[in-house]
């Protein structure tokens, strides 16, 4: 008796700009090979005037779900039916789960972040300053909240957007939270312990330099970066010349893969496996 054999996996990917350069299909497809799960993760190329009806689409060909990277975080939300409770708080969805016909936004950025923050400090009870008020600073600076931080300073461009993830952090968190105008080279206050780069500077740029005074940089911080691709920013390289504890954008980049696709499927990938994938798709 013949073997049945199915050559139709199980479709998720990503929507962005730029997605030639994102790396996460590396890590995916190995965590999916190590676990032995018939999927497949596709990078797909999507304009902001085409992102509803590549999410229709995505529906239409029975994906189980999707990422959204830049510069869809937020405007994606208006194409779906519900928000999880995280994602509600932060405005900001990187993660769609699609069940039973529905779309439904999770977030799955801040969890990855504070996760990969874990391996070099506990956040609560830190003074944070976090530059960038989009989709990964919304859901880095929640929880961070939720992880019980003593206090954040917000430094953005855009008054407004700023402006607006400090009233939600203070009223839905009830967060010491401050908002600075970014208006030239920012100078890290005194006493800070960690300092975050939420923005896409330096993303498939490594020299891309971040409006920072570096010399107000103390070595007793934490200086991280989201910004996976390169893994070592020239911020990182700045502060590790600081004398700083360094936190790249690969761990969160891989935790947060995770979390995604046990939304998907209930099931956990390897963590060493999806790293070792991610680390030899960067020339690591």
């Amino acid at each position: 008796m013949a073997i049945q054999q199915n050559f139709l996996p199980a479709l998720v990917g990503s929507m962005s700009e730029g997605a030639a350069g994102n790396p996460t299909v590396a890590m995916m497809e190995a965590g999916f090979a190590d676990r032995g799960l018939h999927m497949r993760y596709i990078n797909m190329e999507v304009t902001p005037a085409n992102l509803g009806a590549a999410v229709r689409g995505a529906l239409a060909m029975g994906f189980r779900g999707f990422n959204c990277s830049l510069p869809h975080k937020v405007t994606v939300i208006e194409h779906l039916d519900r928000l999880g409770e995280s994602a509600a708080i932060i405005g900001a969805v990187n993660c769609v789960v699609i069940k039973d016909g529905k779309l439904i936004g999770e977030n799955t950025d801040g969890k990855g972040f504070l996760k990969s923050l874990a391996t070099v400090c506990d956040p609560k009870g830190k003074s944070v300053v976090l530059f960038g008020a989009g989709g990964a600073a919304r859901a880095i600076a929640v929880e961070l909240g939720l992880g019980g931080i003593a206090k954040i300073i917000v430094v953005n461009r855009s008054v407004a957007r700023g402006t607006e993830l400090v009233d939600l952090l203070r009223k839905k968190l009830k967060l010491d939270a401050t908002f600075v105008p970014w208006e030239g080279d920012y100078k890290v206050p005194s006493g800070t312990d960690v300092v975050i780069n939420a923005t896409s500077i330096g993303l498939y740029q490594p020299d891309a330099r971040l409006n920072l005074d570096i010399s107000s940089l103390d070595l007793k911080m934490v200086v991280a970066d989201v910004i996976g691709n390169p893994p070592r920013t020239r911020l990182i390289r700045d502060a590790q010349a600081r004398g700083c504890q360094a936190l790249v954008g690969l761990g969160m980049l891989v935790n947060q893969g995770i979390i995604a696709v046990r939304f998907w499927t209930g099931i956990d990938l390897s963590e060493q496996a999806t790293r070792a994938a991610l680390e030899k798709a960067l020339g690591l």
